[in-house]
């Protein structure tokens, strides 16, 4: 298989251990714990974040000779990545462990302590306190080069075991490594390395002096009942303590999603990857702090009604459920109405400071009124709120948004994206009552008399009489609106259409293969706008965010046909399947 594992979980165990820079090796006859034990009862409790892999090997091996890691390793995406504070930070934190093992944490170390079944348990995320074991036969550990330099590590014993530790004076990083039979284990901690042996040998009933406090991963609450919720493990599992991450604030500096308000509605969260040749599916179950609703809510059964008027050939769509009037509003407003007029997102960032000579404003700045408020957009409170009154009135449950891309000029230059939004009512809507207020809704941006405001009839729905492209129908409780006639022809084709899937909160697709290309051209617009690059020049420049950073990771995993993600409320947990198909 020449397919790249998901890079969150594949990157967090390269980066645990890759980075740590640890072979194992071992003794040469030591005591073997029971086959049938998991290995996470061999490992004390206290994490953190739990990783298993059926095969790790396998799952190394998959992505060392897959096409996906050659082209990344050449891309911006990865330049940029490279430069990151948090790979800075890995690769000090790998120098440091490096110095205390005497070895170089390169991939070829890696590569010599990946066995089939694997586990490791992170103790300590900033520190990367971390306890590894794998199932690799004690002949490949005793051909690692750790093993060859044993005689540099200090003898320990714990269980009836020897392991051996090193510390590396300057930093106070320590490594542990020990073989017990045909199962390795490396560690940063003494006392999880003397630990898991211990534990090992109480299994194998050789160790009658056991600490009775000691205790495995498996008595810790937030990994058993994480592990209970889910289903079976998948080819890569991980179990994450999220009342110990999120707080932390090295999740909060680097959690790419940057989403900390929502995640600490969990308390845990468990996650699956199971691959075959045509897709990749992860299974993630969040376990929240407060149960919900048990049961499936009539707004799931919307949504998943709405799926069903996806045409054929979309590039992305989305449905979900539409708790508030303005949740409904605002992706309608802003991909169909008044998209010119979208709020810019709040910036993250402290503004930069401009250097000049001291002037203050500019020539251009002597139309600009000071003494009155600024102009307020084109919808105002009157005309949005015959609209608002009609969402109400009907109780929305509902949205579906579509959007597809198309290059309509005969040289292929420009990219257009077009859009279509479905609102599910809980009655019959009043076709007339909607199109006077859509009507109203836009009045103000196209004149300021009712010229291009009438709707005309088509075959099967009506459009606005002026330029501008905007299309409505009504299907009983379903209200469709699109500025392309394709895709409102699809969606009203789709009307009979049946759908096998589960009620669900959330919906959505994306087709990669379809919208790469044109993501990539307008990529290229939306970074230079006027021709020219605006990252500098030289070893110091950096990548344009779409049209080189994200455009060449879309053209890493150009592989990727298409992804799909579905999340369902289960009450006390949620659940989310993440399904990504390939097209080799």
């Amino acid at each position: 298989m020449k397919k790249l594992p998901v890079l969150v979980m594949l990157l967090i165990t390269v980066a645990a251990i890759g980075l740590a820079g640890m072979r194992l090796g071992g003794s040469a006859y030591q005591l073997t714990p029971s086959p049938e034990q998991p290995l996470s009862h061999f490992l004390p409790g206290g994490a953190v974040l739990f990783l298993q892999a059926r095969d790790f090997s396998s799952l190394l091996a998959d992505w060392n000779r897959s096409p996906e890691k050659q082209a990344w390793l050449v891309s911006s995406n990865y330049e940029v990545f490279s430069r990151s504070r948090l790979l800075l930070r890995l690769r000090d934190a790998g120098k440091q462990f490096a110095s205390a093992a005497g070895l170089p944490p390169d991939m070829d170390f890696l590569n010599q302590v990946a066995g089939s079944q694997s586990a490791l348990a992170l103790y300590d995320i900033g520190k990367l306190q971390f306890l590894y074991i794998t199932r690799l036969a004690s002949a490949n550990s005793m051909q690692s080069q750790l093993w060859q330099t044993r005689s540099k590590f200090e003898s320990r014993s714990a269980g009836g075991t020897t392991f051996y530790l090193r510390r590396d004076p300057e930093s106070g990083r320590e490594v542990a490594f020990a073989a017990n039979g045909d199962y390795l284990l490396l560690s940063t901690r003494e006392d999880l390395m003397a630990g898991a042996l211990q534990l090992m040998a109480a299994n194998a009933g050789h160790d009658s002096t056991q600490d009775p406090e000691m205790r495995n991963i498996e008595t810790d609450s937030w990994w058993s009942q994480s592990a209970a919720a889910a289903g079976p493990a998948g080819d890569l599992r991980m179990i994450m303590n999220l009342e110990k991450i999120v707080p932390s604030p090295y999740f909060r500096s680097y959690w790419v999603q940057q989403n900390i308000t929502d995640m600490k509605e969990y308390s845990s969260a468990v996650s699956d990857l199971f691959r075959s040749k045509q897709e990749y599916r992860e299974e993630r179950v969040l376990l929240k702090r407060a149960a919900g609703s048990a049961s499936a809510s009539d707004q799931s059964d919307d949504v998943t009604d709405l799926v069903r008027l996806v045409p054929e050939g979309t590039g992305f769509y989305q449905a979900e459920g539409c708790p508030s009037i303005e949740s409904c509003l605002d992706p309608l407003e802003t991909s169909l109405l008044t998209p010119q007029l979208a709020a810019a997102p709040a910036g993250q960032l402290a503004p930069q400071a401009q250097l000049t000579s001291g002037e203050t404003g500019a020539t251009s700045d002597l139309e600009t009124r000071i003494d009155q408020k600024p102009e307020q957009g084109a919808t105002d409170s009157k005309s949005s709120s015959a609209l608002k009154t009609i969402l109400r009135t009907n109780q929305v449950s509902s949205i579906l948004q579509v959007r597809s891309t198309e290059r309509r000029d005969k040289n292929g230059v420009f990219v257009n994206i077009h859009s279509a939004v479905s609102l599910a009512g809980s009655s019959d809507w009043d076709e007339v009552d909607a199109r006077r207020a859509l009507a109203e809704f836009v009045r103000p941006i196209l004149t300021a008399s009712q010229l291009g405001v009438g709707w005309r009839q088509m075959n099967g729905y009506y459009e606005l009489d002026g330029l501008r492209t905007l299309s409505m129908a009504v299907r009983g409780k379903y209200l469709l609106i699109s500025d392309d006639e394709a895709l409102i022809n699809g969606m009203l084709a789709n009307m009979n259409r049946k759908v096998d899937l589960k009620p669900a909160e959330f919906v959505a697709g994306f087709d990669h293969r379809r919208e790469r290309q044109n993501f990539v051209r307008l990529a290229a617009v939306v970074d230079r706008p006027d021709g020219n690059g605006s990252g500098g020049v030289g070893p110091e420049r950096q990548p344009q965010f779409f049209s080189e950073n994200i455009a060449s990771l879309s053209s890493t995993l150009s592989g990727i046909s298409s992804e799909k993600i579905v999340v369902r409320n289960a009450g006390d947990r949620l659940l989310q399947t993440v399904t990504y198909e390939w097209s080799h």
